[in-house]
């Protein structure tokens, strides 16, 4: 065992704290990372917040790189020293989704069996199984995708969630493809990576909607064609408008609401296709829509787990188009910060001026 630092929420709602954490050795299947980055996500405010559970306290942080520095029993694909972007899903290779070749939904995730502790014994729930606001934390190996080692480990570890989430709700789960129009509703640093992601499969629109001109900016930033400040103009409208009246072949929902995810349904055209990746609470309802217009309008209306990533597959490629400057995963950082600074980072998230706070260690 070894003790680090580490950032805890202790209870709903209050202050994140910097606290000595103990971590284990690795056992079987498990690895020790040591931290080298980890992007501050809405995710950790959610649980700080007691939006996901209450089995307080988490030991948040989940979005990040690291080196391996340990590995327990049985681990074959890592080894002390490898770079890794660390993950949280770890597939099985056995449930159904695995056994029918779609691990990407594997539907039984691996997670350390170890917990990780505060100096009194006192168990944390590591966010997402990773908990990676700390010098070093302890994972299953499944959670450890090895990249290049010469990476920027601020930039690559944001494929850990935000990032990946939303490139991945444009390629994988949308299908994005050359010449198809695309419409992002929502530009925060998920719908910001959906219009990336669909940039780069070559959509030939990219439209970028929001409440919020720095987000739209942002969005253009990364390859919007066009964008729509949604408190000025009716999104719908808008989108057909840019699509020779017929809507976008592709609408990525990346707020989460019900009022935007009837915008997305009735922005895309006949057939298209509504990707839903932004995250709900758990008392929002679906719109009231006519059952007819769900049969009428025909496609396909999907929601995007993960971005349906498979990280084994999607981060090394990722990495390598971002090394050979053709993926911008550094116009996601807004600033690098300390452990210490996790909070004032969640107070910047709040007022919308930042995609990325990224911590350093």
């Amino acid at each position: 065992m070894q003790q680090v630092r580490g950032v805890i929420a202790r209870s709903k709602g209050a202050p994140v704290e910097v606290v000595t954490v103990n971590v284990p050795d690795p056992g079987p299947g498990e690895a020790v990372v040591k931290v080298r980055a980890c992007g501050v996500c809405h995710t950790d405010l959610h649980y700080r917040e007691g939006g996901i559970n209450d089995e307080f306290p988490f030991l948040l942080g989940h979005e990040a790189a690291g080196v391996v520095e340990a590995v327990g029993a049985g681990v074959e694909n890592v080894a002390p020293g490898d770079f890794v972007i660390l993950n949280w899903r770890a597939v099985c290779g056995s449930c159904r989704a695995c056994d029918r070749g779609e691990p990407w939904y594997c539907f039984s995730t691996h997670n350390a069996a170890q917990k990780m502790t505060l100096e009194d014994g006192t168990e944390l729930s590591p966010a997402l199984g990773i908990g990676a606001f700390a010098d070093k934390t302890l994972v299953h190996s499944g959670q450890c995708t090895k990249v290049d080692p010469s990476a920027d480990p601020a930039a690559v570890g944001l494929l850990g969630c935000g990032v990946m989430a939303g490139i991945g709700a444009a390629i994988n789960t949308g299908e994005v493809t050359r010449g198809k129009t695309v419409a992002v509703i929502g530009c925060g640093g998920v719908g910001a990576a959906a219009v990336m992601g669909s940039a780069l499969a070559g959509a030939s629109k990219v439209i970028a909607v929001d409440i919020d001109d720095q987000k739209l900016e942002w969005a253009r930033q990364m390859g919007a064609t066009h964008t729509v400040n949604s408190k000025e103009t009716d999104p719908v409208e808008a989108v057909k408008d840019l699509t020779g009246g017929f809507g976008a072949d592709v609408v990525i929902e990346a707020v989460g609401r019900p009022e935007t995810y009837k915008q997305a349904f009735y922005a895309r055209d006949l057939a298209g296709t509504v990707v839903l990746v932004g995250v709900p609470t758990p008392e929002m309802q679906l719109p009231d829509i006519p059952l007819l217009d769900f049969f009428g309008r025909g496609g396909a209306l999907k929601s995007s787990w993960y971005g349906d990533c498979l990280p084994s597959r999607d981060f090394p490629m990722l990495v390598d188009l971002y090394q050979q400057g053709r993926l911008d995963l550094d116009a996601f950082i807004t600033e690098r910060v300390g452990l210490e600074d996790v909070e004032k980072a969640f107070g910047r998230m709040h007022e919308g001026d930042v995609l990325r706070s990224v911590v350093i260690l």
